[in-house]
């Protein structure tokens, strides 16, 4: 979320009053992230956050907007879109969500009420399970379909990038993970995976509690769909890994796959390719890291991740085989 776009205070108020969402009394730039601008948005009657969206394009951003909007309705705490008064229709009956900021396309979403638990215990992580598999259900009528922008093509798009900036212990495990994961995805198993809209970014930090309950996810920009098993690989290699060593903790990973499985059993097939799907989810942000880390946009506040974590969490992968089931 760092900022690539200034917004000034004008700008700002402009979209406000055409969203009738009362005065504007503060904008703040937020820090932290590296794909969108981002800003902490108050009024008179509440507080909202604005995203400027640096690199999806117009006609990308209907799936996550709209996305967002369906999931609020159906009981799943997420930043719901604010929409332009009347304009909707009814071809478009959640009317016209994205809206344009200095030239860029942008959003305004409500602001969830709470704080990340970056240090989670058995129950925020049960928490975020039992609420990842609601979110997967509530998600599966959800009419319009963009692939996962973030999946295997783009893997295989960016590992040639990347690779003349790693050693090589990182090319032959980039190389040969990447030959693996594409193995795994022509096979019969793989293509039979339950799929839907996926969020594929449930980091620590996209999920907000508030007095030890769960309050929301928020950050649907990587969203797509995809197998439900990757976006809970995701969720594993973040919410249940030791922060310093990358090493899984099969305490917090029993207790996030107990409630999620406790709303939506896995099916045999899943239990099977989730090992493969823990590589997968960190084989995904080792890359991205390494092609932010190696190759920065100029933005004010921006502050890459550091690529090694997720070196190391694929290497617990590869070496010890899967979280407990």
């Amino acid at each position: 979320m760092a900022v690539f776009t200034e917004v000034s205070e004008s700008e700002a108020r402009e979209l406000v009053r055409a969203l009738q969402l009362g005065e504007m009394r503060e904008l703040r730039g937020i820090h932290g992230g590296i794909e969108n601008t981002n800003y902490f948005l108050t009024t008179d009657r509440g507080e909202y956050v604005l995203t400027l969206f640096e690199r999806l394009t117009i006609e990308q951003l209907p799936f996550y907007l709209h996305l967002m909007k369906h999931l609020a309705q159906h009981g799943i705490p997420v930043p719901e879109p604010q929409s332009l008064p009347a304009s909707a229709s009814a071809a478009n009956p959640d009317g016209q969500l994205l809206h344009i900021v200095c030239g860029k396309p942008a959003a305004v979403v409500d602001k969830l009420r709470g704080h990340s638990e970056l240090a989670p215990t058995l129950a925020h992580c049960a928490a975020v399970g039992e609420m990842l598999a609601r979110m997967h259900i509530a998600a599966r009528d959800y009419p319009r379909s963009q692939p996962n922008l973030r999946g295997l093509a783009w893997w295989n798009e960016t590992v040639p990038v990347v690779l003349p900036h790693v050693d090589e212990a990182q090319r032959v495990l980039l190389c040969g993970e990447l030959a693996f994961q594409n193995h795994i995805a022509q096979g019969s198993a793989y293509a039979a995976l339950p799929r839907g809209p996926i969020h594929a970014d449930l980091f620590r930090d996209n999920v907000m509690f508030e007095d030890g309950r769960l309050t929301g996810f928020f950050d649907f920009y990587f969203a797509g769909v995809d197998t439900w098993l990757f976006d809970i690989a995701v969720c594993l290699n973040d919410w249940c890994i030791h922060l310093p060593t990358g090493a899984p903790d099969d305490a917090r990973a029993d207790a996030f796959l107990r409630a999620y499985g406790a709303v939506r059993p896995l099916a045999a097939s899943e239990r099977r390719l989730l090992p493969a799907m823990l590589r997968a989810g960190a084989l995904r942000f080792w890359i991205s890291r390494l092609w932010d880390f190696h190759l920065p946009r100029e933005a004010a506040m921006l502050k890459p991740h550091d690529p090694a974590h997720f070196e190391r969490v694929l290497r617990h992968r590869v070496r010890h085989g899967a979280a407990t089931l």
